[in-house]
């Protein structure tokens, strides 16, 4: 009996349900990954590189166990669904396209297609509402997530495994961070050293305080069941990062759902919100250069490291949505491009969150100040000086609102106000103040 197994975002052997099913059934696997095109554009200039190295990382793995990771270019219903394998396994994902692709693969094998759940603790669609509909508020969901058994770990076997490269991995360039599953597992490792803390470190970018683990759980080359097996839920800020892993769990099970999410807001009466969709603005937040240094600096983290401070995430995405009225699919896109952890349900989940146009979402009103923010959780500066270096040598008071500086201090500073640095694009409370006005009227509207 033969099998392939079909990766996609479960690049580790270990924990790996689709593998552990293949390798104690069959005498000869064949480890396959299909280089989609449309996903290989889409990946950008970060998840690009890594995707490689996690591959290369894999095809090492493999190699420990006697065998090769065959990479084959081209579009995986005809490379997955004609192939000769006597069973084809593989690890559901949840967005649109790859439910749509993975239904054609499956009808094109018939029984011969083996799906499992590897990239998730419980699977969308095994925890509903009593009425049998999907949850749209995380608490409920966080309680019925909690009480349900943890799937047991899937342990591989031994058999032959095919030492057919095909195509080879492409070469990408240099990865944000060392990959594949022992990288990963180093990563969750050095983080228990902090974990205790996380409560009290999490909302601060100017300190190590979080796992950087999304981009291994974007990528499979961690388990999510590994990371609470590790954690625990001894110490509050233990059961705060699994409290995380169910918010993972969540936004895959809404887009599973409600696919439409991806490009419509859940609650309706926003379909007719009048967005000012500035294009010069929305560019200067790309950029960093929004005058908001809190804000700044956090864009200008993503365009140099691939990746961003959770609270930061949050902060920047109200400002785009609220401060400026920018559609949020247009920041969702922007972050989906250049996150090494982009992961659509998680990216448009947590933008609808923010905007207030989801599932669980904040309210309208709530709109982030980006001064309190940064007084608040960067309060010596430092995060903003690491990634806004033209305002190092302002003073702490003064760092995440430099306009309030006299012009003694800003020369002092080397600071001129929309020469070296930007002036604030918009007041914030004038904003914020348009804002609640225009979420107002589309709220009208959609009761009408």
């Amino acid at each position: 009996m033969t099998a392939l197994v079909w990766f996609r975002r479960d690049l580790r052997l270990q924990n790996n349900p689709a593998w552990a099913a293949a390798t104690r059934g069959h005498d000869h696997v064949t480890a396959l990954f299909v280089l989609d095109p449309r996903l290989w554009q889409a990946a950008g200039p970060v998840r690009g590189p890594q995707l490689a190295a996690h591959l290369v990382a894999l095809d090492e793995e493999l190699g420990r166990a006697g065998g090769r990771l065959r990479v084959v270019p081209g579009d995986p219903v005809s490379v997955v669904g004609r192939c000769d394998a006597d069973q084809v396994f593989w690890n559901d994902d949840y967005t649109p396209y790859a439910q749509h692709r993975d239904g054609a693969v499956a009808a094109a094998l018939g029984p011969r297609a083996q799906r499992f759940h590897g990239s998730v603790v419980h699977a969308p669609g095994s925890l509903l509402t009593k009425t049998g509909s999907p949850y749209r508020v995380f608490t409920p969901f966080s309680r019925a997530w909690a009480q349900r058994r943890l799937p047991e770990a899937s342990m591989p076997g031994a058999t032959t495994i095919s030492i057919d490269v095909g195509g080879g991995i492409p070469e990408a360039g240099p990865p944000l961070m060392a990959g594949g599953e022992r990288a990963a597992a180093d990563r969750l490792s050095e983080f228990l050293d902090v974990v205790d803390d996380y409560v009290e470190l999490r909302d601060r970018p100017d300190v190590a305080g979080t796992s950087r683990l999304s981009a291994d759980l974007k990528f499979g080359t961690i388990s999510p069941l590994d990371v609470i097996a590790a954690v625990g839920e001894a110490t509050p800020g233990r059961a705060a990062v699994v409290r995380q892993i169910c918010w993972r769990d969540f936004w895959a099970q809404v887009m599973y759902h409600l696919p439409a999410t991806v490009e419509h807001p859940m609650r309706p009466e926003y379909e007719s919100m009048e967005w000012r969709n500035d294009r010069d603005e929305f560019r200067a937040w790309c950029r960093g250069l929004t005058g908001y240094p809190i804000v700044d600096a956090g864009m200008r983290q993503l365009l140099a490291e691939g990746w961003m401070h959770n609270r930061v995430r949050m902060i920047t995405a109200s400002f785009l949505a609220k401060d400026l009225l920018v559609d949020w699919r247009w920041g969702e896109r922007f972050f989906r491009r250049y996150l090494v952890d982009g992961d659509l349900a998680q990216n448009v989940g947590n933008w609808q969150w923010v905007a207030g146009t989801g599932a669980d979402a904040a309210p309208y009103f709530r709109v982030f100040n980006p001064v309190t923010q940064g007084r608040k959780f960067d309060p010596d500066g430092s995060y903003v000086r690491r990634y806004v270096p033209e305002l190092r040598q302002l003073a702490t008071k003064l760092i995440h609102a430099p306009w309030e500086a006299t012009p003694l201090e800003l020369l002092g500073a080397g600071i001129t106000l929309g020469d070296t640095y930007p002036a604030p694009l918009v007041d914030h409370s004038e904003a914020r103040e348009r804002a609640l006005e225009t979420y107002q009227a589309a709220r009208s509207r959609g009761s009408a």
